[in-house]
């Protein structure tokens, strides 16, 4: 799946994987992590996503990666933030107070622009890449991130492969992670997604083993 295909739908207004309002799995699963104080969050493959913002209200600073410039244009013309901007790298960088989005490819962000992280929260993903990808990004994540770094990862699960979003189960999740990261599932709930289909959708908790 190439960049072209997310550019695509972001310019196409084909965006029915963004939520409106805050999601529910992560109000439910946040406080799993115990993040309590101050602390970093990335947020890869963020969009526009409002849980950006519930983040920010519990204190933390957070830092959403994203391909789309239309998308992080988005983000802060409908809340109504004048943000600054700066070059980072390969990443054009939109920062108010505290929280900042980093347009560009997930792939090009190297350690130093990882350094200082607290926390992952991923809803959108890991489920948005076909398997192929899964496995470049998930060993992108385990390789780049820093020591004592812990995860909130959602998944989907469903009988039709077809995506995106794809269907990540269980075992693959302990696959992509199990050799980092110490995996617990902690809540999982069937769903009505796309086209009406039943899906599950799980929450995991991951920490570093290191």
């Amino acid at each position: 799946m190439k960049s072209e295909f997310w550019h695509e739908r972001w310019e196409s207004g084909r965006i029915g994987f963004h939520l409106e309002q805050v999601n529910p799995f992560l109000q439910r699963g946040w406080p799993a992590l115990n993040t309590a104080g101050e602390g970093r969050v990335l947020v890869p493959l963020c969009g526009k996503s409002r849980d950006m913002l519930w983040l920010r209200e519990q204190g933390h600073e957070v830092a959403g990666v994203e391909l789309s410039d239309i998308a992080c244009d988005a983000f802060f013309t409908e809340q109504a933030l004048n943000v600054k901007s700066r070059s980072l790298g390969e990443f054009q960088v939109r920062e108010v107070d505290g929280l900042e989005l980093l347009c560009g490819d997930f792939f090009n962000l190297n350690h130093e622009q990882l350094d200082g992280l607290s926390w992952v929260y991923d809803r959108a993903a890991l489920i948005a890449f076909p398997s192929e990808m899964r496995v470049r990004y998930a060993r992108a994540m385990c390789e780049k991130l820093p020591a004592g770094v812990a995860m909130l990862l959602i998944t989907l699960e469903f009988e039709e492969p077809q995506g995106p979003p794809f269907s990540v189960s269980q075992d693959e999740v302990s696959q992509l992670y199990g050799g980092r990261f110490m995996i617990e599932k902690i809540y999982s709930e069937q769903v009505e997604g796309k086209g009406g289909r039943m899906e599950t959708e799980t929450i995991y908790v991951l920490r570093d083993k290191t």
